[in-house]
């Protein structure tokens, strides 16, 4: 479609996902992520596979003078952009609430919340200008079903959807589309990160059940942004066929 698409924590899972879904659909993409040899192989993987043209951008969306020094200027140079997946996010622990580290819960407001305001305050512009665009924020089932070890991860998701709801409202006189894409149980190395390395306990996760897979949610993010400017698709919760609502999964 050649469009020009913005996808954040596009190293792995999701975003990587993500990014390769609009390669192969003949988009141009703009992938950032706080690895940069990781993004150089992805950039040389998807120009010769594809044919279209990567940009890379090495950002901490957490920290906002690396958002504010770099996001508008690589946007400059990518030529505009119409899609931004702000998919950067990540858990960290799943001890009760009163036995979790303050430092722990800093990380993923900083990313999670934070994050997301940071890039999507210096992508909003650009749409507003031409006044159309596409943002797509990636959220959680966590942000709809709290569960046991996950409150402030939980509240960070719920925060995902309620700045979508806003922003789509403060947006409305223009033609620019929200949407939040709430995933369950994905297979990704988001249990690895949440478990601070332990690829045991990882596993474990999703041990026993059919997992939703990463290319699954990109497929959705996909024909999500391939809607016709009439329609606004404003949120998508998928889960695996296994799993009825947060942390309830049968497991065989």
């Amino acid at each position: 479609m050649n469009r020009k698409i913005f996808v954040t924590g596009a190293t792995s899972g999701i975003g990587l996902e993500c990014a390769r879904a609009f390669a192969q659909d003949g988009d141009n993409v703009l992938i950032a992520g706080r690895r940069a040899d990781r993004l150089a192989a992805i950039k040389e993987d998807f120009e010769q596979q594809y044919g279209i043209r990567v940009d890379t951008l090495v950002l901490d969306v957490s920290k906002r003078e690396d958002v504010d020094a770099k996001v508008k200027p690589a946007i400059e140079a990518f030529g505009g952009i119409d899609v931004l997946v702000n998919n950067a996010g990540l858990a960290q622990g799943l001890d009760p609430f009163q036995d979790s580290t303050v430092e722990d819960a800093v990380t993923m407001i900083n990313t999670n919340v934070l994050g997301l305001l940071y890039v999507t305050k210096a992508v909003l512009p650009f749409m507003i200008d031409k006044n159309e665009g596409h943002i797509v924020n990636m959220g959680s089932t966590a942000g709809i079903y709290a569960y046991p070890g996950g409150a402030v991860y939980c509240a960070t998701k719920a925060a995902v959807k309620m700045l979508a709801d806003g922003i789509r409202m403060d947006t409305i006189a223009t033609d620019i589309k929200v949407t939040t894409i709430q995933p369950g149980i994905v297979e990704t190395p988001f249990s690895e990160v949440r478990f601070h390395g332990d690829a045991e306990r990882a596993a474990s996760v999703y041990a026993g059940i059919d997992a939703v897979q990463p290319q699954d949610v990109a497929d959705v993010v996909l024909y999500v942004t391939n809607q016709p400017k009439r329609m606004q698709i404003t949120d998508v919760t998928i889960m695996a066929n296994q799993q009825a609502a947060g942390f309830m999964v049968h497991k065989k």
